[in-house]
C-alpha cells in the first residue's frame, strides 16, 4: 500500500506544480500579481510538501500502514482545500458568501495542518530504509 501512496503523492504533487507553474506564468504575462499568494501556497504546499511526503514513502518503510492511508488523504484533502478555500476567500471568483469562503479556507488549512501533524508521527514509525536498487 505504501507504493501506491508513493506514486499517487508524486502524482498529484505533479499536478499542483504544473498548475502552480501555470499560474506563474499567467501572473507575469498580464503583470498581475494577484494571484502571488495562492500560486506560493500551491506550489509550497501542493508541489514541495506533497512531492516530498511520496519520496519519503518510497525511501522508508512505515509500521502502520493506516497511518499512511490516514496522511495522504489529509495531504490531498488539506493541500487542495487550503489552496482552493485560499483563492475563492481572496479573489471572490463567484461571489459566494463571505463565511462559506472563510470556513472552506480554514478547513482546508486545518485539515492540512493535521496531515503535518500525522506526518511527524509517521516519521517516527518507520522500520528501516528500503533497499532502492539500481539497474545498471
Amino acid at each position: 500500500m505504501q507504493e501506491k501512496w508513493s506514486i499517487r503523492l508524486i502524482r498529484i504533487a505533479a499536478v499542483f506544480g504544473i498548475f502552480g507553474a501555470y499560474l506563474g506564468s499567467h501572473m507575469a504575462g498580464t503583470g498581475s500579481y494577484a494571484f502571488r499568494p495562492i500560486h506560493a501556497h500551491i506550489l509550497v504546499v501542493g508541489w514541495l510538501s506533497v512531492f516530498s511526503w511520496g519520496v519519503f514513502y518510497k525511501l522508508f518503510e512505515v509500521k502502520y500502514p493506516k497511518l499512511v492511508h490516514v496522511h495522504g488523504w489529509s495531504a490531498i484533502l488539506g493541500a487542495t482545500g487550503l489552496t482552493v478555500g485560499m483563492w475563492l476567500q481572496t479573489m471572490q471568483p463567484f461571489g459566494l458568501p463571505e463565511a462559506f469562503s472563510l470556513v472552506f479556507y480554514i478547513v482546508g488549512g486545518t485539515t492540512l495542518l493535521i496531515s503535518f501533524a500525522l506526518f511527524v508521527a509517521v516519521t517516527f514509525s518507520i522500520q528501516a530504509e528500503k533497499k532502492v536498487v539500481e539497474n545498471s
